[in-house]
């Protein structure tokens, strides 16, 4: 009899405008299939409505190509950023099949992942933004394991409580919390993610 392995997906946001500007120059978007959980976040440079522009130019345009392969996505978004400000951009994909994830990153997106209290891998964001021409990315990969949280976050967010937060917290409810009502001099955005793996089914197909 085989067995497949059901897999669950949990997410929380926390996102806050540049003192409180009516626009928030940073975008995102996730959504979850029965093959892969796909995540992008986007901060356009600067602030007020020209980032916030430059980054739902983005996010647009990955939610219409989400078929096409990482150099296309970027091409893509590439040529919809031209007369932009330009975003540094963030693109994680959880392939539930090899279980594995990838973190393709143009700029100060930054992305680390923790189990059980303990630090597994975290990406060092690279320099360049993407505005009208195609740039290098850069890719983070890892495997998979149950109860892993992944913390995707934009540069408003300061690193050191990232992950003081991921560490201490399992909840990504408990994690997005920790950060509001803060005092915010720039964009800010912040993706909690938590893997678990479903019990065994039999697979009767």
């Amino acid at each position: 009899m085989k067995k497949y392995n059901e897999s669950h997906i949990e997410v929380a946001v926390y996102q806050q405008a540049k003192d409180e500007n009516v626009y928030c120059g940073d975008s995102y978007f996730y959504v979850e299939t029965k093959d892969r959980f796909f995540c992008a976040l986007a901060d356009g440079l600067g602030s007020g409505k020209p980032a916030y522009e430059s980054a739902q130019a983005a996010i647009e345009t990955i939610k219409s190509n989400l078929d096409c392969s990482i150099d296309e996505i970027i091409k893509k978004c590439s040529e919809q950023l031209v007369g932009k400000r330009g975003v540094v951009l963030g693109i994680f994909i959880l392939d539930y099949h090899t279980k594995q994830y990838n973190f393709y990153s143009i700029g100060n997106i930054s992305m680390m992942s923790s189990v059980a209290g303990k630090r597994k891998k975290r990406h060092i964001p690279n320099a360049g933004y993407l505005a009208g021409y195609t740039r290098s990315y850069k890719v983070t990969n890892d495997i998979l394991e149950d109860n892993m949280n992944i913390i995707i976050f934009s540069d408003g967010i300061e690193d050191h409580n990232v992950v003081k937060k991921s560490l201490i917290c399992t909840n990504v409810q408990d994690i997005t919390r920790a950060f509001e009502n803060k005092e915010k001099n720039d964009d800010a955005t912040l993706i909690a993610i938590r893997y678990e793996e479903k019990e065994m089914l039999p697979n009767y197909l």
